[in-house]
């Protein structure tokens, strides 16, 4: 399996399990040698039959090993980029050039097409979060196709491109309109998802600040020719500060090339669980659209556990997982009075800035959770983690910092 390099500064962790699975992200050579980062390849699995069959997952194609001559890198820290952390990585002699992904949510309360029909009117007091990414467009250039980079003037005059996906959700074409409050960006065109990071939409550095996303949450690094991997991964470690633990990656170690990568995308999260909205309620939780709730959230019963609350198109899966586990004579192992809610509609660790979980959309279970407390040291039973993987759920206590109670949606099974 491909390996990503995760470190705490100050305290190397040396490397770590790459949550890498499906398809790899495709990557194509630009004039001069840059790289620009093309289409992702991932099938779209979908639900089989409502109660899939027990059995292996399709894995999928093996990842690719990751070259000592070092290619693109990406490097992420949870909660955003240290101070100052671009401008002293532009400096490094391995460094060709580097660009700073800023993003975060901005609440979408209106759209119009291109002929001004209203297409998104969310009800009244509600919005549509929408995953905002903003970068300096001279820095990112290189790494749009050449084929995209026409866009970048438009960008440039405050207008919007939409990711591949999110144009489908939001079922607008160039010429459309998004309406954020009082702000409106004009969509100047569709940008593949890869080669913006799975973002929803994709503007100026100067818009998303704006629009009040300006957290800096990743920087996409060009090694100079011939730079070692292990000497500029070495050389960006000493750029952060003490404690800091970060996650660096090459092209085809994840699926999305983005931050939070052992998680899907807010914009796959749709596509896959539906779109709500929602306003926030304080003490970091969400109200969502209760016709939305009524439509997507069910109670159900399903093994070991008994009664949950989850998105209903995670209901099949979850009972697989528990079923396998029943089967395998490892039910003891599940606490069902110390297991949370699917459905919790909250952001991340109650930090607006961080993002929604996914409990929101009902696709995330906690389980033992006073053996398993974040940040600490997991003690979940390998063979139970094993049975959530093959049925699709990628397990936090592989996590950059691990959240060793939580199993969360990652791809829909398809039994062998």
């Amino acid at each position: 399996m491909a390996r990503g390099v995760e470190f705490v500064r100050g305290s190397r962790a040396g490397l770590r399990r790459a949550l890498a699975f499906g398809a790899a992200l495709a990557v194509g050579l630009a004039a001069g040698g840059v790289i620009g980062l093309l289409a992702q390849v991932r099938p779209r699995e979908r639900l089989p039959a409502p109660s899939p069959p027990p059995g292996v997952l399709n894995a999928g194609p093996a990842p690719s090993v990751a070259p000592a001559e070092a290619s693109t890198l990406l490097l992420w820290t949870p909660g955003g980029l240290p101070q100052g952390f671009a401008g002293a990585a532009a400096a490094l002699p391995g460094v060709s050039h580097i660009a700073v992904v800023t993003s975060g949510i901005a609440w979408l309360t209106r759209s119009y097409a291109g002929d001004g029909t209203v297409v998104d009117q969310p009800p009244a007091g509600l919005a549509i979060p929408l995953e905002v990414a903003g970068v300096n467009l001279s820095g990112y250039e290189p790494f749009l196709a050449p084929a995209d980079r026409g866009i970048l003037p438009s960008l440039a005059a405050g207008e919007a491109a939409l990711g591949t996906t999110s144009a489908a959700i939001r079922r607008l074409e160039p010429g459309g309109t998004l309406q954020f409050g009082s702000a409106q960006l004009s969509v100047a065109g569709i940008l593949p998802d890869a080669e913006i990071g799975a973002n929803e939409v994709f503007v100026s550095r100067a818009t998303a600040a704006k629009l009040g996303v300006k957290v800096e949450r990743y920087a996409l690094i060009e090694p100079a020719q011939g730079a070692s991997r292990a000497t500029l991964t070495s050389a960006l470690e000493g750029l952060l500060p003490p404690g800091t633990v970060a996650q660096i990656r090459v092209p085809g170690e994840t699926p999305v090339f983005r931050q939070g990568d052992a998680v899907l995308p807010p914009v796959e999260m749709k596509e896959f669980f539906g779109e709500f909205a929602a306003k926030p309620a304080g003490r970091g939780l969400l109200r969502i659209d209760p016709a939305w709730v009524a439509s997507h959230i069910i109670d159900v019963q399903v093994p070991l556990l008994g009664e949950v609350r989850c998105n209903r198109a995670l209901i099949p899966q979850l009972t697989g997982a528990l079923e396998d586990i029943e089967r395998a004579g490892l039910g003891s192992l599940i606490h069902p009075n110390d297991a949370g809610a699917c459905y919790s509609p909250h952001f991340i660790s109650e930090d607006p800035l961080i993002g929604i979980s996914h409990h929101t959309w009902g696709a995330a279970i906690d389980l033992n959770i006073s053996q398993n407390r974040f940040g600490r040291t997991p003690h979940l039973d390998p063979r139970v983690v094993k049975i959530f993987e093959q049925w699709g759920f990628t397990w936090g206590g592989d996590w950059v910092i691990p959240d060793g109670m939580l199993f969360e949606f990652v791809r829909f099974a398809t039994g062998t």
